[in-house]
């Protein structure tokens, strides 16, 4: 008898749609716009997020590194002093190598070299904007990268200075184009250097293109490259992550001692762990999802209003048809149901079609910048039970207006 009663309701509430179709559709645009904004934000949030996750654990979550600051960007506050660390010299990071020993860790050792190299194939040049780093064994995996052709550096490699290199994808693209790459010679400030190597294409991080490097061995790319002042990246990788946080204090020791600092001095170096950024990254991703819940209560609640609105202009105009059920024997309850129904047809209906908009928003933004795109389950759920919540509290007064209205009267109004 119950489900009789709600098909029933339902039926009439189509109906009821069907004769102010032009109202209900504005009304259903103006909630589906609140929800196309909730879920077009929070599909590129959801998609900005995964894309940080994926490229920073590919990165290697558990690695740290020793530099000569934390931050690239350091601030300069009103009054503070600008700390001035010392850059880290070659002689401090083979001493940080060879004295740090705690387990489950691998130390590698790198410089950028230039980051303007011009790179010659045969007759064949680049641009001079490649940018050419010493490395060692161990900087590939550390670094979270990987070989897509041919193999890394090995021991023999770094410990006999050998002129071999691996150059980033963007070479297969440009100056090594249709063909192997490997063991072809390529010459870079007069040197000759044999391709062992291809790294899998990284795509750009902040601006920087990481795919028009070439990496070579760290005693080679001293010996050609002498500019003074070269500030040198110590690379730690932790195997086991829940050492983590040990291997870091043993490290800041250690680094320490190499510096020769009294105990009541702070440190001038800084370590920044692989997962630092991340969280910072996430944490300003959080700022946008509260964002994009501003934005779209503040049109929900217009949309609220708006479908408030019509619902009472709607009782008010089929007061006639109210009297006339009333005077049929229907109970309030039964006339403050079918007018509650239409109001949640209404708004689910503008639900599913934000949600639908609001995906495709997302999908469109978040291919344009090559985010990893996900289905924001979150999203969906919360823009349903938004649209619900908006169907139930502006359809409660029109239904309870309606319920209340007195027979002889509904049947007298013109």
């Amino acid at each position: 008898m119950m489900l009789k009663l709600f098909k029933e309701n339902i039926r009439i509430a189509f109906g009821s749609i069907k004769t102010q179709l032009l109202r209900t559709i504005l009304t259903v645009l103006i909630i589906a716009i609140g929800i196309t904004a909730l879920v077009g934000i929070l599909t590129v949030v959801s998609a900005l997020e995964n894309t940080i996750s994926s490229d920073f654990a590919s990165m290697g979550a558990n690695t740290f590194n020793i530099n000569q600051y934390e931050n690239k960007v350091r601030n300069r506050g009103g009054n503070e002093r600008e700390v001035i660390n010392p850059i880290i010299s070659y002689p401090e990071a083979v001493a940080f190598k060879s004295k740090y020993k705690y387990p489950f860790t691998e130390t590698s050792l790198s410089f950028t070299a230039t980051t303007t190299a011009e790179v010659k194939y045969l007759s064949e040049k680049t641009d001079p904007e490649i940018t050419i780093v010493g490395v060692d064994e161990h900087f590939i995996t550390n670094s979270g990268l990987e070989t897509s052709l041919g193999r890394s550096f090995n021991q023999f490699d770094i410990e006999n200075n050998t002129y071999s290199c691996i150059v980033g994808s963007d070479f297969e693209k440009g100056l090594l184009k249709d063909i192997n790459p490997i063991d072809k010679t390529i010459s870079i400030r007069g040197a000759r250097f044999k391709v062992i190597g291809v790294l899998k294409e990284k795509g750009s991080t902040f601006g920087n293109s990481q795919d028009l490097r070439v990496l070579i061995p760290i005693q080679v790319a001293r010996s050609l490259f002498t500019a003074p002042n070269i500030n040198y990246t110590i690379s730690v990788m932790v195997s086991k992550k829940e050492v983590l946080d040990e291997a870091i204090d043993n490290a800041t020791s250690t680094m320490r001692r190499v510096r020769k600092l009294s105990p009541v001095r702070d440190n001038n170096f800084g370590i920044v762990r692989s997962d630092d950024l991340i969280n910072r990254i996430l944490s300003i991703t959080q700022y946008l999802g509260l964002a994009a819940w501003t934005i779209s209560v503040i049109t929900i609640l217009g949309s609220s209003i708006a479908l408030m609105n019509i619902m009472i202009v709607s009782v008010t105009e089929r007061t006639r048809e109210i009297g006339v059920r009333k005077a049929l024997g229907a109970k309030r309850s039964t006339v403050a149901f079918q007018f509650f129904i239409e109001t949640l047809l209404i708004g689910q209906i503008g639900g599913l079609v934000g949600i639908f908009l609001g995906i495709l928003l997302g999908f469109g933004i978040a291919t344009a910048m090559s985010f990893s795109f996900v289905i924001p389950w979150m999203a969906i759920f919360a823009a349903f039970a938004t649209s619900f919540c908006v169907a139930i509290v502006s359809g409660l007064y029109p239904a309870i207006k309606a319920s209340k209205l007195d027979p002889i009267e509904a049947l007298r109004y013109e």
